[in-house]
């Protein structure tokens, strides 16, 4: 026989062997993966604000695990994303700050979505899931919705209504992206599918504009907005570095009293927010793709309001550093549980490949929390790192954070006894032994911050 035949013989042999059979791509998990930009841990079933209503989060909650103690990768959207959606860290890549171009730093085929594609999944997404609204990489994804004709924060409102000044708009809830971001996923989880699914559904609010539709300010009368716990003089004890990440937002808030305004209005957006991730709930809940889809909810970081007289995002304290992350995974997870061990987001994508049984490329530099999606108890010994511009860095392990700057001046606090970080507790010889086990920990190489992109 003629050696041709033999080898295409051999190939046949060899393609079977590497692609995965029908059957098992039917019996693949599918994912339900929804990002919300700017929500804090002000969330109904975590406390931490007694006066947020997030009921349809509180639901994903009980049907899942939710980590308590949850932290970005970077306290600013563009790196943050970049970091979660490409699996390095912003000490690996040299994107640490909003404005460094995230397609310059991620090669096309590297990404979180990439890795679904590559198995035979369908892959379709919409709104934010990298830095704008739409962006994302076209050879990572089957398919993503155009954006193109609508509008983030609803016609004729500007970024600091419902901020600095009152929200005097009269809005529908289509009138924002996000309404038409679910609807497109909404229609995608109501249909039976060839192959399983990667689902992604970014949410902008509750991004600047604080603005959402008059009926989600009812539950939030402004006669009765409470105030975040702040102490005065909150950055006596702060090194410079620190101090100098703080904003002039609360000067401006305290000139022109709109202190309460704006916690009232970032309480309408998120229940703004909550109410489409109802609706993708309902689509899911009641389609036919219910009994093997995984959700994974998250933030791209926390959101300051006062504490510590800082606001948005931008530093390295507790608020704007703690975000929301929430999985629901059938037969993986228990219902209801929580989660305290500290983890931060460069654990979804290997955690997402794990669930999947997709291979986890070797790029990866975060660690999957499988075992504690299985075991919420289970013994946890990995911090969770958020970096903040070059060489600056927070570390959470236990109940231990630890914030180290640049110029080496460091932050210190225990947050059994002090949950908002009013004592910085880093001269303190008596931890002298905790700081340096921390230290410890830090990343040893630290990339050159690349500005405005890698060259």
């Amino acid at each position: 026989m003629p050696r041709t035949p033999f080898l295409i013989l051999f190939l046949l042999v060899l393609l079977a062997s590497v692609l995965p059979t029908q059957a098992q791509v039917a019996d693949r998990p599918n994912v339900l993966f929804i990002a919300i930009d700017d929500l804090n841990h002000w969330l109904g079933h975590l406390g931490r604000n007694p006066q947020a209503k997030t009921p349809n989060i509180d639901r994903l909650a009980g049907m899942g695990v939710s980590f308590t103690s949850a932290y970005c990768a970077v306290p600013a959207c563009e790196p943050s994303r970049l970091a979660l959606m490409g699996g390095r860290r912003p000490w690996t890549t040299g994107a640490y700050m909003n404005g460094d171009r995230w397609k310059t730093f991620q090669k096309p085929g590297e990404g979180l979505a990439a890795q679904f594609l590559k198995a035979d999944y369908y892959v379709a997404g919409a709104g934010k899931i990298y830095h704008g609204i739409g962006d994302h990489l076209s050879a990572e994804w089957t398919e993503y919705m155009d954006p193109k004709g609508l509008s983030a924060n609803g016609p004729g409102v500007t970024k600091f209504d419902g901020y600095f000044e009152p929200h005097d708009h009269d809005l529908k809830d289509e009138d924002l992206t996000d309404w038409h971001s679910a609807d497109y996923c909404i229609e995608r989880l109501g249909k039976k599918h060839d192959k399983p699914f990667f689902l992604a559904c970014g949410l902008y609010k509750p991004h600047l504009a604080f603005v959402a539709p008059r009926k989600y300010y009812k539950d939030f009368p402004l006669e009765d907005i409470q105030l975040p716990p702040h102490l005065e003089n909150d950055l006596d004890d702060i090194p410079a570095a620190g101090r100098k990440m703080n904003n002039k937002d609360h000067e401006t808030m305290i000139k022109n009293g709109s202190w309460k305004l704006a916690i009232q209005s970032y309480l309408a957006t998120c229940a703004y927010t909550d109410m489409n991730v109802g609706r993708l709930l309902d689509a899911l809940e009641t389609g036919p793709n219910r009994e093997n889809t995984i959700i994974v909810l998250w933030s791209d970081h926390g959101w300051s309001l006062g504490e510590k007289e800082h606001w948005r995002k931008f530093a390295l304290w507790e608020e704007p550093t703690r975000t929301a992350l929430i999985w629901a995974a059938p037969g993986v997870t228990p219902k209801g549980e929580r989660c305290d061990r500290p983890v931060d987001l460069m654990s979804i994508y290997p955690t997402l490949c794990d669930l999947a049984g997709l291979p986890k490329p070797d790029h990866l530099d975060g660690k999957s929390i499988l075992p504690l999606l299985k075991d919420p108890k289970a013994e946890w010994s990995e911090p969770a790192i958020t970096t903040h511009g070059y060489r600056n860095h927070a570390l959470r392990l236990d109940h231990w954070r630890l914030i180290q700057y640049r110029d080496g001046s460091q932050e210190l606090y225990d947050h059994r006894e002090d949950p908002y970080e009013y004592e910085n507790l880093a001269k303190d010889s008596k931890h002298a032994e905790t700081l340096a086990e921390l230290e410890a920990l830090l990343p040893k190489n630290n990339a050159k911050h690349q500005k405005g992109g890698a060259k």
